[in-house]
């Protein structure tokens, strides 16, 4: 199972004075099981690609393909692609709307045509999943914290049982012990199952800790399409870009100026721990 996008490009409002080409030539494959980053600049493109990927938004040119199937093909089953790629929106607690919990999380399924108690099984799954503790079930989704109507939102996905999780800044507003949780979370999810991850962030230290490959979107185009340890290697081209690399890739080419025999790829608070402590036990 993947994705794969060819040549794609989108134009919002075409032929008006708001004409913007917000993707550009976007060529782009995601391989089943893989955990994927999503990086850029405000306005550079990132929200408009993920949501081509469920068929929210469809393409001004360019091919979409899922599974090797064209979804832009007439007849295509753009109900069954958006239950197998779920999408969770950048403040999920927009996406709840019903009396409690549990309703919430039903109808995703229930959405799908499912029984009743099948939609119910999948509900608790996804709530467990997502650590959502059972005492908020019969709670309404609007007396939850930050933390946990961003759990009961990807829950309501998750109970949908999808291929693909794509996640618009899951994290953002929430403090950083909220953060951590619900990263660790969709994390562990990512480990237990042969989910497909596509995350996007602010987060160089998120991105860099969690993904396995890094998208860089500038202007609508892709700038870097590689492992978190190549991308950030061009961390003065990113800031001419806006963005940045990690703390600790700062913190480790300061080292190395100072003389540190340490390694400047790393991208993590535990391998930057790792080169220093190296360092210096070569220095005694």
């Amino acid at each position: 199972m993947s994705i794969k996008l060819e040549h794609l490009d989108y134009i919002y409002s075409p032929g008006t004075a708001y004409e913007k080409h917000a993707l550009k030539d976007i060529c782009l494959e995601i391989a089943h099981g893989e955990f994927v980053g999503i990086i850029g600049h405000t306005g550079s493109g990132k929200s408009t690609l993920i949501q081509h990927l469920n068929g929210l938004i469809r393409a001004s040119g360019g091919k979409l393909y899922y599974n090797g199937e064209d979804i832009y093909k007439e007849g295509y089953d753009m109900k069954m692609l958006r239950s197998r790629v779920g999408l969770v929106f950048q403040y999920p607690e927009h996406q709840l709307f019903e009396a409690d919990v549990m309703s919430d999380v039903c109808f995703g399924p229930k959405n799908q045509g499912l029984p009743s108690e099948e939609c119910k099984v999948r509900a608790l799954e996804a709530l467990r999943l997502v650590g959502l503790k059972e005492k908020y079930y019969s709670s309404s989704p609007f007396e939850l914290s930050g933390g946990q109507k961003r759990r009961a939102a990807i829950a309501g996905v998750l109970a949908m049982r999808p291929e693909v999780l794509v996640l618009d800044e899951p994290t953002a507003g929430l403090d950083p012990k909220g953060r951590d949780d619900i990263l660790e979370q969709i994390a562990f999810l990512h480990r237990q199952s042969d989910m497909t991850v596509i995350l996007v962030s602010h987060s160089m230290e998120d991105i860099a800790r969690y993904t396995d490959r890094i998208v860089v979107m500038n202007c609508g185009e892709i700038l870097y399409n590689a492992a978190p340890k190549q991308v950030f290697a061009h961390y003065r081209e990113l800031e001419q870009v806006g963005l940045a690399a990690p703390q600790v890739t700062y913190i480790m080419h300061d080292l190395k100026e100072r003389g540190f025999l340490v390694n400047t790829d790393v991208t993590t608070v535990e391998e930057a721990a790792g080169e220093i402590i190296k360092a210096l036990e070569t220095r005694r």
